[in-house]
């Protein structure tokens, strides 16, 4: 599903496309997901703006503020296609608004969910192969339809967002931490990559339940320096995702732990592990030492309960050791990451 980085990387190449155009027609996909579209008709376009993950299009009807809200769903993809009227092109010519129907400027995918022609002859159009996309036209700040829109926590880079606010927000919820950033009410527009990089960075285990207050620092800053990157590298396309012009993004070179299960962890070598947590129903990835790495890495065992996360096992000289599940579990010997905070 495109996150923060994919969706602000769609909305700087709609920006400057939409500004100032106004919406003549439209059409719609016969479900309740996309039958909103042709609402956006009559209105001028006052730019892209964006909210998590949502698209809003700001829309001027004769002085009314409404906007056109568009979620990207898992594999949805909004473009522009076409010659404005005022541009000269030998094998283009502009779609009038009697013939937009039958332009070859319009998607013949078959995925297509909405579409609107604009006052130039473009058209815009929303694609949609899952169908896991949403449009809504409401009043400018009217989102009590859009539930998850409504209660979004605050953006990444605003001022608000500080590491004491996220470790309240972390301590109001018995969820495992992932859990709660993947739900976006404590800070919106973060979704399963960018969670496990950023804890990833900072050293959290994706588990965990609360946080120290050096944490919630080292993690509010991995959380913007991870969507940051992502922004610059155009987003991460690991199957779906495309860009408004077509093109895929970059950051999948780049990342750390995410879709790297087998490969050695970049900070303690140990080999990373995509494991399923028993209480947030997602997979997380971890490091999981090899054998050589436990018997180097083991430590005495304090009893039932000692450590969590971590099984006993005996030692060929007799004694028990806890056995390291994880490189979140072995912080104090490695550095890396930091085991589950007790419940």
């Amino acid at each position: 599903m495109p996150e923060l980085p994919e969706v602000e990387t769609i909305r700087r190449q709609l920006d400057p496309l939409l500004a100032g155009s106004v919406v003549v027609d439209a059409w719609a996909f016969p479900s309740p997901k996309f039958t909103d579209a042709p609402l956006a008709i009559g209105g001028r376009i006052d730019g892209v703006r964006r909210r998590g993950k949502y698209l809003l299009v700001p829309l001027d009807h004769d002085g009314e503020p409404f906007e056109l809200i568009v979620h990207l769903g898992m594999t949805g993809r909004l473009a522009v296609d076409g010659v404005a009227s005022n541009a000269t092109s030998p094998t283009e010519p502009p779609v009038s608004v009697s013939s937009w129907e039958e332009s070859a400027f319009v998607p013949r995918t078959g995925h297509l969910r909405a579409r609107w022609l604009l006052d130039d002859g473009r058209t815009l159009w929303f694609d949609d192969v899952r169908r896991f996309g949403r449009i809504a036209v409401v009043r400018a700040g009217d989102h009590g339809a859009l539930p998850t829109l409504a209660a979004l926590g605050p953006e990444p880079f605003d001022e608000a967002f500080t590491p004491e606010l996220l470790r309240r927000r972390v301590h109001d919820s018995h969820r495992a931490i992932k859990t709660q950033l993947l739900s976006q009410r404590v800070v919106a527009g973060v979704g399963n990559i960018y969670a496990d990089e950023a804890l990833w960075r900072a050293g959290v285990h994706p588990a965990s339940r609360r946080i120290t207050r050096a944490s919630a620092v080292l993690l509010r800053d991995a959380i913007r320096d991870v969507l940051d990157a992502g922004i610059r590298n155009g987003g991460t396309t690991l199957r779906n995702y495309r860009d408004a012009e077509g093109g895929s993004g970059t950051n999948q070179r780049h990342l750390d732990c995410y879709g790297r299960a087998g490969e050695p962890c970049a900070r303690c070598a140990t080999v990373l592990a995509s494991q399923r947590d028993r209480r947030p129903q997602h997979h997380v990835v971890s490091a999981v030492p090899t054998q050589d790495t436990l018997n180097a890495r083991t430590t005495p065992c304090r009893g039932a309960g000692a450590q969590r996360n971590a099984r006993c096992h005996p030692r060929t000289d007799g004694t028990s050791a806890v056995r390291l599940l994880d490189c979140s579990s072995v912080t104090k010997l490695t550095g890396c990451g930091a085991a589950p905070s007790p419940a």
